[in-house]
């Protein structure tokens, strides 16, 4: 992980300081609520329905063990002992008091962390693969380059009121677990024919009320012009965006009204005049010290035939293991190890629904000490709502579902219909239309057969509680939309989305349906995907499959009659 130098620290200590005394000033009257609205979005913090939300940054998803545990602490002390994760895998605290908010940042900064641009019309936090470094398939680790985005972005003058909020995504891999396509820019990367590393640049995806999927305008830009390109995309964004209307203010609505092309020269034109072989310009020494800190762990060497068959008796031995591993573990590079992914989609416990993505006080203090065990004191967030253990040896697996069993975070649902992004809704929100955490439960109490969920394969749901779509609910296999009715809680449901390669948006089925009828109608959609999917040569065909195989037409004959 990167580590803050002196001037790093001193950056983020120097804004707890300045964030106390507005505070202060704000609580004494001295700052009206107008003049300290800026102030507070610069620092993460929100206002919400019944408290303000405090939103703590998590670069790139990495977090360590000790930074865990005091968020485990903070959120005892100044919350109600949780913490809830995003999809930009940051954190949220629900519940702070006001004037409590600098102590906790001042707390945040003893660790290295900070909530600095998590809010606000600025560059938010870069996101990436969670198993960037350790993917098989990988071109080339994409955290050093989200290293160097974040520290060129963080407390960037010229880009700190943009027109709306702008996010990017890096991947180092063909397949997409970061939803590259729906950023503001995404930026894959890739090796031309004489080997050098370079990113293929998308620009102008996005979601919300106006969702849209990004357009590449740069096929191969060589690595080295990173920050002097991504410098004239937002020059040319910051001097022709919207600033009249907040909804058709993001980069999506500009490239779309003047298209990708004209975009991309006006991209090209201002780099080129400006930036190109300047300043930002990066070199090999500076490539090679964001990697210094995305060195390989002290991997053991592991005698893989003993591993194996160990791991085999044990998978033999116990079925709930066996589902477990084959759902929450992914292949690692290095031999005898794996990753693994802890479900925080923990579902019914004790008669009451969790809430996607939220973690107890108690379960972040066991998941760091677990993480020091077993991963080498690291964990990493998702984009879907979840958590992963990156380098764990296959002979601690066993031991690490028993650990995490212990602790209702080994739900063996990850890419199962239950492993659904969830954003707060209508209970927490202020711009929430309905409800989610109601309708998840109903959803989690009509799917609770692990066998059937097996059986229905991979199946995004997700579900926003207004248009902002925080959870992404476009590019869901199954995406709900809430909405309000005259008072009333409805939710309009869209078949057929991907976040993943070829990207792509839902298509809304018909009419919004009641809040008690949400799933058995989604019960009804999965009846006939069951009855409509191929089978042949083994390979089933995937609910993504079928609704673009067969369209949205016999879904919505079923459910509407």
């Amino acid at each position: 992980m990167y580590q803050y130098n002196y001037a790093d620290q001193a950056l983020v200590e120097e804004r707890v300081a300045q964030f106390r005394d507005q505070t202060e000033r704000f609580l004494a009257g001295n700052l009206s609520e107008e003049q300290f609205l800026p102030l507070r979005l610069q620092n993460g913090l929100y206002i919400q329905r019944h408290a303000p939300m405090l939103r703590i940054a998590i670069p790139y998803g990495l977090l360590a063990s000790y930074q865990l545990r005091e968020l485990a602490s903070i959120s005892r002390d100044y919350d109600k002992g949780y913490g809830h994760f995003t999809t930009r895998t940051n954190i949220q605290l629900n519940w702070p008091k006001l004037e409590d908010v600098p102590d906790i940042l001042a707390r945040l900064a003893s660790v290295q962390m900070h909530s600095i641009q998590t809010s606000g019309n600025c560059i938010r936090n870069t996101t990436t693969d969670p198993y960037a470094g350790i993917h098989q398939d990988e071109i080339a680790d994409p955290r050093p380059y989200c290293e160097i985005i974040r520290q060129w972005s963080t407390f960037h003058p010229e880009f700190a009121f943009l027109p709306r909020k702008f996010k990017i995504a890096v991947i180092g891999t063909y397949h997409d677990r970061a939803a590259t396509q729906v950023h503001d820019v995404g930026l894959h990367i890739k090796k031309n024919d004489a080997g050098e590393i370079g990113f293929e640049v998308l620009v102008g995806g996005g979601l919300g009320r106006t969702p849209v999927i990004g357009k590449v305008i740069n096929e191969f830009l060589p690595r080295e012009h990173l920050l002097s390109y991504l410098d004239a995309i937002l020059r040319v964004y910051n001097l022709n965006g919207r600033r009249d209307n907040k909804f058709k203010a993001r980069i999506k609505i500009l490239v779309e009204s003047m298209g990708a092309s004209e975009f991309a020269r006006l991209v090209n034109e201002e780099w080129t005049a400006h930036s190109k072989d300047g300043a930002l310009t990066l070199n090999d020494a500076q490539f090679e010290r964001a990697a210094s800190f995305f060195t390989a762990p002290d991997y053991e060497t592991i005698d893989g035939i003993s591993a194996q068959t160990e791991l085999k008796k044990q998978l033999d031995d116990n079925k709930a293991f066996a589902d477990w591993y084959a759902q929450n573990t992914v292949a690692h590079k290095v031999p005898g190890y794996r990753a693994v992914v802890i479900s925080l989609k923990a579902g019914i416990q004790d008669g009451k629904y969790v809430p996607s993505g939220d973690v107890t006080a108690e379960q972040m203090d066991a998941l760091a000490d677990i993480s020091d065990a077993h991963s080498f004191g690291e964990l990493r967030g998702t984009y879907q709502q979840n958590l992963v253990l990156a380098d764990v040896k296959v002979s601690d697996l066993f031991e690490l579902w028993q650990k995490l069993a212990a602790l209702n975070l080994a739900r063996p649902n990850i890419n199962t219909l239950t492993d659904m992004i969830v954003c707060p809704g209508f209970d927490y929100c202020s711009l929430a239309n309905a409800t989610t955490h109601n309708i998840a439960e109903q959803i989690e109490r009509q799917f609770d057969n692990l066998d059937y969920l097996y059986d229905l394969g991979e199946i995004r749901l997700n579900m926003s509680g207004c248009m902002n779509a925080c959870a992404h609910h476009h590019v869901g296999d199954i995406g709900i939309l809430g909405v309000d009715k005259k008072g009333e809680h409805w939710y309009q449901i869209s078949l057929g989305g991907n976040s993943s390669n070829n990207a792509k948006l839902g298509t809304i089925l018909g009419k919004a349906v009641p809040a008690d009828a949400v799933a058995a109608t989604l019960q009804t959609i999965l009846d006939v995907y069951v009855d409509e999917r191929i089978t042949e040569s083994g390979h089933v065909e995937r609910f993504g499959e079928v609704v673009e195989r067969v369209g949205i037409k016999p879904f919505k004959e079923r459910v509407y009659g």
